[in-house]
């Protein structure tokens, strides 16, 4: 009997974090500076851990190494999606991501396509998505200058967006939000502008000026979402985005929904409310926060109850 894989999370300190990943998850916090929940990781810097069935202890690295077959048999070196739920507490740095090129020539690792579901934001909160400069020359001058409120654009979000972030896009998730986000599994990260604050140290954080004017997309660009709704009952699957990197899907439960592999396997992540799901007649709980792989084994399983859930799938 294959069972999905319910995943530990694996919790990062940030500048910018806070404790809302307790009062809304009911995470044990190691502290109240937590910005991060990897909710779904095979990156070195912070790994998912099964809890459950046979694999339970095992790292999301291990089972890609040795258990290929949960995977659909994928190729590739490493595990190539992350999940993470974030909570801005303050204003994250404004910054960029290189493409896969360029991160295995000068990092080492994949670049970093990502996408957020707005799961919460404060009245008035914003982010920074895109930029305003015509040319390569013209964005290196106006980030030398500092002028940052002619170069930035800024966008006020609310709960329920969802916002695609290719690689080379100038970002930032403002003050008051919490986010899922999915992305693929790379924590190349070059800072733009950190707003001039200083670390626990009392220390500027490190900016990557040079190597963000080299990778960012200029004039900036906006992708195009193609959102589709279909309705099951009083349940719904909205498809947000299907990309060459993951596609995205919300799975809305109100009673209950029926649903199968439409991949190698699927990444979910419980963001709110609460459900059973059944896999050939086992049930499994779910709640706010849960997360876990659907292996490639499992075809089919349902879920019931009321919840929202995020879902993805790798692109073969």
């Amino acid at each position: 009997m294959m069972e999905p894989l319910f995943l530990k999370p694996v919790f990062q300190e940030k500048i910018w974090g806070g404790n809302r990943l307790n009062t809304v998850f009911g995470f044990d916090l190691p502290n109240d500076k937590i910005g991060e929940d990897w909710a779904i990781s095979g990156h070195p810097h912070g790994e998912s851990i099964v809890e459950n069935g046979e694999f339970k202890g095992q790292k999301i690295s291990q089972l890609w190494k040795n258990q290929r077959e949960l995977f659909g048999n994928q190729s590739g070196e490493v595990f190539p999606l992350l999940t993470k739920i974030l909570d801005a507490e303050d204003d994250l740095s404004v910054q960029v991501h290189p493409d896969d090129a360029y991160g295995m020539a000068h990092e080492g690792e994949l670049g970093k396509t990502e996408c957020w579901y707005i799961i919460s934001a404060e009245p008035g909160a914003s982010i920074v998505y895109g930029h305003n400069a015509k040319t390569r020359e013209e964005l290196a001058e106006m980030i030398h200058d500092e002028k940052w409120d002619q170069l930035l654009r800024r966008i006020p979000v609310k709960a329920g967006d969802f916002y695609y972030v290719p690689s080379g896009t100038m970002h930032a998730i403002g003050k008051g939000i919490m986010i899922l986000e999915t992305q693929q599994s790379s924590d190349t990260t070059y800072r733009v502008y950190d707003y001039d604050r200083k670390d626990d140290q009392g220390k500027l954080r490190e900016l990557h000026i040079q190597q963000s004017i080299d990778v960012m997309t200029v004039p900036a660009t906006t992708p195009e979402l193609q959102i589709k709704e279909v309705k099951k009952g009083n349940s719904a699957i909205i498809t947000y985005l299907e990309s060459d990197f993951f596609n995205i899907y919300e799975w809305q439960i109100m009673g209950e929904l029926n649903l199968s592999q439409t991949s190698l396997y699927t990444l979910a992540t419980v963001i709110e409310g609460y459900g059973e799901m059944t896999v050939e007649g086992k049930t499994f709980e779910l709640n706010a926060g849960t997360s876990f792989i659907v292996p490639n084994q499992i075809k089919d399983w349902k879920i019931a109850g009321e919840c929202k859930i995020i879902a993805s799938t790798p692109q073969h």
